[in-house]
């Protein structure tokens, strides 16, 4: 064996041992938690929808899941999508480690930034008419509007609405960041939007009512609103 490729398999087993390294420290800032979501705590799994402890790899390890009725019954549900969506589980669950239980911002944004490789692995693998997608793209333009890339985040909520405009998490969540923002006008914009797409959604009724009811010093906006009335 030559010198230079020695030299290049000891870099190699150098990176992947770092690499590791990383993944396992970042995991480990969470006390009392496995390293690794697949570590499947039963915590974190209680949190998830239903369904996924039927998916691939959930289903050998949290307990109920290896159950071939619902194994089917959810691949009947979704269609051949169902076999990635434990990359959609495993988002969900890095979405609440990012929220819940990371100690650091560090760690919120390994997190947070992990979840979206996870929501982009199931869309990737889905046909356009995946009825999850309006739903999975919320939850990645979500995050990454909590990881400040504002541009694709809003891209991905508006590809939510686009797939779906009747679907009203989009909307709740620009709605969310423009009030966090400041900028009362334009989170009003978006629950009006949402509201003419859902009449009945009660969660935006209730986010418009509390921009509403803002005091002019906390709310720059509250005059667009009161034309709106």
């Amino acid at each position: 064996m030559s010198a230079t490729l020695s030299r290049g398999i000891l870099l190699a087993a150098s990176l992947l041992l770092v690499a590791a390294f990383c993944r396992s420290a970042a995991g480990q800032e969470i006390p009392g938690y496995p390293d690794s979501v697949e570590g499947y705590d039963p915590r974190e799994v209680a949190m998830l929808p239903g369904y996924c402890k039927y998916t691939q790899l959930f289903r050998d390890r949290v307990p109920g899941g290896n159950d071939a009725k619902q194994i089917a019954h959810w691949y009947e549900v979704m269609g051949r999508p169902f076999h990635a969506m434990h990359h959609y589980c495993w988002g969900l669950m890095k979405t609440n480690r990012a929220l819940l239980l990371a100690r650091t911002k560090q760690v919120r944004n390994y997190y947070l930034h992990s979840s979206v490789q996870e929501f982009d692995y199931v869309i990737n693998s889905s046909p356009p008419t995946f009825f999850m997608l309006p739903e999975i793209y919320t939850k990645r333009g979500e995050n990454l509007l909590r990881l400040r890339e504002l541009g694709e985040g809003m891209m991905s909520l508006q590809h939510a609405i686009d797939l779906k405009p009747d679907y009203w998490p989009p909307y709740a969540a620009l709605g969310d960041y423009f009030k966090e923002a400041g900028n009362y006008a334009k989170a009003a914009e978006w629950l009006q939007k949402g509201l003419a797409a859902s009449p009945n959604a009660k969660p935006l009724k209730e986010r418009l009512t509390a921009l509403k009811n803002k005091t002019p010093a906390e709310a720059a906006g509250r005059d667009a609103l009161a034309n709106e009335r």
